[in-house]
């Protein structure tokens, strides 16, 4: 693993994990058998969901398509009087949009909405309500945006993993649709940065990189 990063949140373009750091973050999730938290950052780091919009913490089940694996955004959580929680509809154009989503995280919710619904119903909560959160708290309820910032770290500090911020897995996903080959514009179209130099920063990272393999594999194929 490569050395720690002290401070993240100073280098954006750094705030993520390389492939295989992010196979073994998920792995580590597994082992903690908290299968919300685990379906909740697979999500995140699949996804490329913005803070903004909540890091899938106002979505519900109403906006997952299983069948076309799609998920809907078209909402986030705001703050309003006296610091409180709600959800407020995305009204910019930009924002709105559908995710085509991967299989096997598909079948990661699915199988954490089953969950969901006997764990909840032990505390006495019918999830199958039409606007059922996707991930709540205790009471049902909107999580708090610390929370996962919590857990993240909790994570991190238990496995000695690198240490990024939970936006870092939204740049985790950009970085990671750019070395699987998607262009710029399939990207910014998957992400809608709102800053394309954030795009850009990651994308010259990733062309770096590249760079360097490739070199590489030409020095072990000439082996002169």
């Amino acid at each position: 693993m490569p050395k720690k990063m002290n401070a993240p949140e100073e280098d954006e373009t750094l705030n993520f994990y390389t492939k295989d750091q992010l196979i073994h973050f998920l792995k580590c999730l597994e082992q903690e058998y908290n299968f919300k938290i685990y379906s909740f950052f697979r999500l995140l780091a699949f996804s490329g969901i913005r803070k903004r919009e909540a890091l899938a913490l106002a979505l519900t089940w109403n906006d997952v398509n299983f069948k076309e694996k799609e998920i809907r955004v078209n909402k986030a959580l705001a703050r309003g009087e006296n610091n409180r929680l709600y959800v407020k509809t995305t009204k910019t154009k930009a924002s709105v949009r559908t995710i085509q989503m991967d299989e096997k995280t598909m079948e990661i919710l699915l199988e954490w909405r089953a969950k969901q619904k006997i764990d909840y119903f032990k505390l006495g909560f019918n999830t199958l309500q039409p606007q059922q959160l996707l991930f709540s708290n205790a009471n049902n309820e909107l999580l708090q945006p610390t929370k996962t910032r919590k857990w993240i770290l909790q994570i991190q500090k238990k496995y000695n993993l690198e240490l990024i911020t939970t936006q870092g897995l939204r740049h985790t996903h950009c970085s990671l649709f750019f070395e699987a080959g998607a262009t710029i514009k399939e990207v910014q179209e998957r992400l809608v940065h709102s800053d394309i130099q954030t795009t850009m920063n990651i994308y010259a990272h990733v062309t770096e990189k590249a760079k360097e393999e490739a070199i590489q594999r030409f020095s072990d194929y000439m082996n002169f």
